[in-house]
């Protein structure tokens, strides 16, 4: 069965200019056009009213904080709270100005029951600081309306919608007027009246409304489409001015981004941290993974990392997370049976490194497509976007030190150049006498250039140790280039 949640945010216009004044007593009024629009709790009670003018307001308390509305910024909040209610349902949209409406009614199973669903709801929302008014019912527009009272969502809808006033059609303002002039008021006095009747005092578009409000004409609704990228904030409503007491809203915002990756089926690789004070933008912090992902345990632990580097000069009021470059995810079935799979990947040490030391300072083993094996092998940066990429590195697979070549015997680590072997009629010498165990591989390459002409041998000195040598067949030297592990 199709239910509706209706989440109406009255309040919008003063909570998205006041969100982050968290346990705040500060009488505020929001203007618009020179008059009040909304005010908070503590000017109301000292006597502000919408519709009042500026200099009554200051007449009354001159110390009232006037704001002006900022209707893109309710809008960006209420975009952020989209994000937030994806997790909640898949098929929503931004109703009027001020209002999210949800299809719940496939979704109460996974939340085990409307009851459990609505304290999510609740803990959700009032955690970002909104307070909100909800309505139910079969259809969007019915969950609209009922939004504007108290109601039993078990009677029928009819019976429902009967006590509530027409003025809330206020979208139909001529039509209401209409009514008005005929003694009609409320719902009930329209509803039982015929089609016939009801068109000549409301009109074709107003019928409509209401047919769509009971559900006896189609209502398509837009569905809603996530966004390319994501950002949420979090206020404290006081100064923090300790680090480990930015890790909470850290966690918070970790949660609802790795939430909104799984729910879109994407990743990131990168996210940024800002840190706002009483007036500016205190600090920019950038962290990074060697590999996307949506796990936010992992994301928690490398901003802890440098969350506990920051020096804290100023107090911060709040904390944004955004993330800009987003990926499709890459679905990895782990193993059940192997223990392996239960042990930290390694990439999330090389991550730990990168963020606490920096990221100039771990590099990584990759490979070139090349044959001479003192061009094949390369070290760099993992997320090195200052670092100059080489042309010729294997974009395919640089998890080797040197070229996949099948048979061949290499070590691991290479000498910075080639040593001279000595030799002699009793064999090679380097540091006591070498027995050749394995070859040779011959290796040919840069004929265009300097030719290069070798045979490669695995060596045994005398202490066990194992070499990597070769022949020069150009000067008829030996020399040793590399030592197995």
């Amino acid at each position: 069965m199709s239910l509706w949640l209706c989440l109406r945010f009255e309040k919008l216009p003063l909570q998205a200019l006041t969100r982050r004044d968290k346990g705040l007593i500060t009488a505020t009024a929001i203007l618009q056009q020179q008059r009040v629009l909304q005010a908070c709790d503590t000017a109301a009670s000292l006597g502000i009213k919408p519709g009042m003018r500026v200099a009554t307001v200051r007449a009354l308390d001159e110390s009232m904080r006037l704001l002006e509305r900022d209707p893109s910024l309710e809008q960006q909040c209420l975009k952020q709270l989209c994000c937030w209610a994806y997790s909640i349902s898949p098929s929503l949209h931004i109703y009027r100005d001020n209002c999210l409406l949800l299809e719940i009614g496939g979704c109460l199973t996974l939340f085990k029951g409307l009851e459990s669903l609505l304290i999510q709801v609740h803990s959700d929302l009032s955690s970002r600081g909104y307070s909100y008014l909800t309505g139910l019912a079969e259809t969007p527009k019915a969950a609209w309306l009922l939004s504007h009272t108290t109601d039993d969502h078990q009677r029928p809808l009819n019976e429902r919608l009967q006590p509530l006033p027409l003025r809330l059609l206020d979208m139909f303002p001529r039509q209401l007027d209409s009514l008005a002039r005929a003694g009609l008021w409320q719902f009930s006095d329209i509803l039982n009246l015929s089609t016939q009747a009801l068109g000549r005092r409301c009109g074709k578009d107003m019928i409509h409304f209401i047919q769509q409000a009971l559900g006896t004409a189609h209502d398509p609704q837009p569905d809603y489409s996530p966004p390319p990228q994501f950002r949420d904030d979090y206020w404290f409503g006081y100064e923090v001015k300790a680090n480990q007491e930015l890790l909470p809203a850290i966690q918070r915002l970790l949660q609802a981004l790795c939430q909104f990756l799984r729910n879109t089926q994407l990743q990131c690789q990168q996210i940024q941290w800002q840190l706002y004070g009483i007036q500016s933008n205190l600090h920019s912090l950038t962290v990074a993974s060697s590999l996307a992902h949506s796990n936010w345990r992992q994301w928690y632990q490398l901003s802890q990392l440098h969350i506990e580097q920051l020096t804290l000069d100023m107090g911060v009021e709040g904390i944004s997370l955004q993330c800009l470059n987003l990926s499709a995810g890459n679905n990895h079935t782990g193993d059940l049976f192997n223990a392996a799979e239960q042990s930290e990947p390694l990439h999330s040490l090389l991550d730990r490194l990168q963020n606490r030391l920096g990221l100039q300072s771990v590099k990584k083993i990759a490979g070139r497509n090349e044959h001479l094996p003192e061009f094949a092998g390369y070290s760099s940066c993992d997320n090195d976007g200052n670092n100059t990429v080489d042309n010729n590195i294997d974009k395919h697979d640089d998890s080797h030190a040197q070229p996949s070549i099948s048979g061949a015997y290499r070590p691991f680590w290479l000498m910075p150049e080639p040593q001279q072997v000595n030799q002699s009629a009793r064999g090679l010498y380097w540091g006591g006498g070498l027995n050749i165990m394995e070859g040779p591989e011959r290796i040919e390459d840069n004929w265009w250039l300097e030719p290069v002409s070798r045979d490669y041998y695995v060596a045994l000195g005398q202490r066990g140790q194992k070499y990597w040598v070769y022949r020069d067949r150009l000067q008829n030297r030996w020399f040793i280039q590399g030592i197995f592990a």
